[in-house]
């Protein structure tokens, strides 16, 4: 059996005393393939030489809604060509992001948006799908995308809405722009009902699973840091949600996250 993480941050500090022994648990769980999502592109030379040491490593470009240069200077068309050039600049980059929208508590809407827009249209240019980051701003997010679609019918947006926390109607409006939707620890929680409930109509062939890890470990590990061999536990609690075997999810979130980043053996 075999798993992918598609949404993982360890290029943070938190792993710099023991990568290793954390890809050795990766490993040991049966995680074949790693996305590592970017929050800005001053990420991306980091990030290069960590899927320079591990080959299973894949990984994108973008710039996250909450980054302080935007909420402090706005969106600016350099960033943008910083983000398609580095995107270009190394076959292992399979998407763009994270980008996407965070209203909880934001000032800078406007901007957010503007960002948002841009990296779609980085996306579409460089025919890769975008990581999308969506927290109270779900209804936002999905008419941004359906005016881009408006404007683009030839080559609508693709990809994932990441670490998705949804209720079943907003994950509806997702799926039917036909975006993927991917799962984290969240759904092991206590107070995440609505989100299992959302687990249960996503299509098979629209499903992915990931740990947005340093963030929000599943439970049995809640409260530690996560890592990517924790993706099984969400895994497993997604098959016990959706009544499925745990080996057959595994084997089709696995072939959807190939067939999403065009990933390579």
């Amino acid at each position: 059996m075999q798993l992918v993480d598609t949404h993982v941050h360890i290029n943070f500090e938190d792993f710099q005393k023991d990568i290793e022994a954390v890809r050795d648990r990766w490993q040991a769980n049966g995680i074949a393939r790693l996305v590592h999502s970017c929050v800005t592109p001053d990420e991306f030379a980091t990030i290069k030489e960590i899927a320079d040491r591990f080959p299973e490593v894949s990984f994108a470009v973008g710039l996250h809604p909450l980054d302080q240069d935007l909420d402090k200077i706005g969106w600016r068309s350099e960033i943008g060509d910083q983000i398609k050039a580095l995107a270009q600049s190394d076959q292992r980059v399979v998407a763009i992001g994270e980008t996407g929208l965070d209203f909880f508590k934001a000032e800078n809407k406007a901007a957010q948006i503007q960002a948002f827009q841009a990296q779609l249209a980085i996306a579409r240019d460089l025919n890769l799908p975008v990581i999308i980051h969506c927290r109270d701003a779900a209804e936002t997010a999905r008419d941004v995308i359906k005016e881009f679609n408006a404007a683009n019918p030839e080559q609508p947006a693709k990809g994932v809405m990441h670490c998705w926390t949804g209720t079943p109607e907003e994950t509806q409006w997702f799926i039917d722009l036909g975006f993927y939707i991917s799962f984290s620890g969240v759904v092991t929680f206590k107070n995440a009902a609505a989100v299992r409930e959302s687990i249960k109509i996503v299509g098979s062939d629209r499903l992915l699973v990931e740990t947005d890890c340093p963030f929000l470990a599943p439970v049995p590990k809640r409260g530690k840091r996560n890592e990517p061999s924790y993706v099984l536990h969400v895994a497993q609690k997604v098959a016990e949600v959706r009544g499925e075997d745990l080996t057959t999810l595994a084997d089709r979130t696995t072939q959807n996250a190939y067939a999403l980043f065009n990933l390579r053996n």
